[in-house]
């Protein structure tokens, strides 16, 4: 049955055309044919009643005011934004080198394998930085430094410090590692200059994994780099890189290790892999793993303790930004997770340690917050509260106190957590300490399914909220930049390998 039509990708020749998603035996599947290279099929998701599911949060649409280039071509061989996207940067990306101290097969970028050096300056980085804090209406509030790997830049500390200069209330850099295990002082170097997160590819608890994926064994510098985190205090999120027969039956042992570290730990954010153009197209179907296959695998391997049903898109959220914003007497939020309601999944989960049993018990908020409920009249209240202006402010405040505990399972909650208080202190006092609270007892687990050409959807691009800064001025979605643009923007500004030395 067809769903949609859509714009895709020929995965051969990168050429935008036209695709159809539908509905056959369970799944979703997303078909188009190139005049030159043919049909391709391809699984968009794996279940359609969790494709469906998904469909109950659909995100709402707010656009930059400010478009970094001009709507002149088709969505999406024009990206930087344009005023075709349909929301704004919630996470910004810089790519800061190409160079790495690896050599992964399944990484996006590598100088050696291009032959050529891309390594912004200072000054271009910093222009990159403003033309993120400078979108209309809502400045992007988190960045991200990444690569190739941003340690191996001499001046990382430094740019740390410009992203919080600049305004960034959030800032995080994705890294292999090593760097943060083999120089002790550097991850309190990072935690000095205003770095929030080590957000950490971590494949696995065995050698097997990294071995596989990445050509040797890295998890004695992984756990060396947690160490040197653990000193410094600097938070970690874990970023599996999942592919089928490879790492997917560890998936459960992963959220044990982040849980049995949670004190410096506190999430972990699974990627299926993404294939731009380093899979042949007859392999790419027996290594996909879809949001469906991985919330399915988690429910198998916790015991049934944490299910499919337990985790919700991003786009789930936006009543809780709606809310607070309306608090503060704005009727856009500042911040909302609008993404697409098939890029990704969430939960917050919590652990109850168990004597004697041998396995702990996974408990998810779901099981003890009627999660759906709490949406619908935070939504309500935003609009009371929209209506009404300060007005209405005493009022909404006493509904919340008097519906809130309504909403929780007192005799479901883990031990020790005062989740009604909790849930009264952050919606109705806007209580940070008691937003912390939460997030020390809880681990955050998600999954990120960023497109390859096989599975492009120009639906999902134009609702991207994750997107790359670069040189030239432009701001790009994540899949876009990945599956299209990142040649030809690296090659623009390259220089000579040679020039540079490790």
């Amino acid at each position: 049955m067809k769903i949609k039509n859509t714009k895709s990708l020929c995965p051969e020749c990168g050429k935008p055309i036209t695709a159809e998603v539908y509905d056959e035996d369970n799944k979703v599947f997303i078909k188009k044919t190139c005049d030159e290279h043919g049909e391709f099929i391809n699984t968009y998701w794996s279940d359609d009643k969790l494709y469906d599911r998904a469909d109950n949060y659909i995100p709402s649409i707010i656009p930059v005011e400010n478009p970094c280039v001009e709507d002149s071509a088709s969505c999406p061989s024009n990206c930087g934004l344009c005023s075709k996207h349909e929301t704004s940067t919630v996470l910004g990306l810089i790519d800061v080198t190409n160079r790495c101290n690896l050599k992964c097969p399944v990484c996006f970028a590598n100088a050696a394998a291009a032959g050529y050096l891309y390594e912004p300056t200072q000054d271009e980085i910093k222009q990159m930085l403003k033309n993120l804090r400078n979108l209309k209406p809502n400045p992007t509030p988190a960045i991200q430094y990444s690569g190739g790997e941003p340690t191996v830049r001499k001046d990382i500390v430094e740019l740390v410090k410009m992203a919080k200069e600049e305004g960034f209330t959030h800032v995080q850099i994705a890294t292999n590692g090593i760097r943060l295990a083999k120089r002790e002082n550097l991850a309190s170097d990072l935690k000095a200059a205003g770095l929030n997160t080590v957000y950490l590819s971590f494949d696995g608890v065995t050698p097997e994994p990294y071995i596989n994926n990445k050509g040797r064994d890295l998890l004695p510098f992984k756990l060396e780099a947690i160490e040197n985190c653990r000193k410094a205090g600097l938070g970690v999120v874990l970023v599996p890189t999942l592919i089928k027969g490879v790492n997917d039956d560890q998936i459960g042992d992963i959220i044990k290790f982040a849980f049995d570290n949670n004190d410096i730990i506190y999430g972990v954010n699974f990627q299926p892999v993404s294939f731009s153009g380093r899979t042949p197209s007859d392999q790419v179907e027996s290594q996909r793993i879809t949001i469906p296959d991985f919330v399915k695998i988690i429910e198998e391997q916790t015991k049934g303790q944490v299910k499919t049903t337990d985790f919700y898109p991003p786009s789930a959220v936006e009543p809780v930004a709606r809310f607070i914003s309306a608090m503060d007497g704005d009727e856009i939020p500042s911040v909302t997770l609008n993404c697409h309601q098939h890029c990704g999944v969430g939960t917050y989960v919590f652990r109850e340690k168990t004597e004697g049993s041998g396995r702990d018990n996974l408990i998810p908020i779901t099981n003890f917050v009627d999660v759906d409920d709490l949406f619908v009249k935070l939504d309500e209240y935003a609009d009371k509260l929209i209506e009404g202006k300060f007005g209405a402010r005493k009022k909404v405040l006493a509904g919340v106190a008097a519906h809130l505990p309504k909403l929780v399972h007192t005799s479901k909650t883990p031990k020790d957590l005062d989740i009604k208080k909790i849930l009264f202190d952050v919606f109705a006092k806007r209580s940070y300490d008691a937003l912390g609270d939460f997030s020390k007892d809880a681990m955050l687990i998600s999954c990120m399914h960023f497109m390859d050409p096989f599975n492009f959807d120009e639906d999902r691009v134009k609702k991207c909220v994750i997107h790359y800064a670069t040189p030239d001025g432009r701001i790009i979605p994540f899949c876009t930049m990945n599956s299209m643009y990142r040649e030809s923007v690296e090659q623009k500004f390259a220089k000579p390998l040679k020039q540079k030395k490790e």
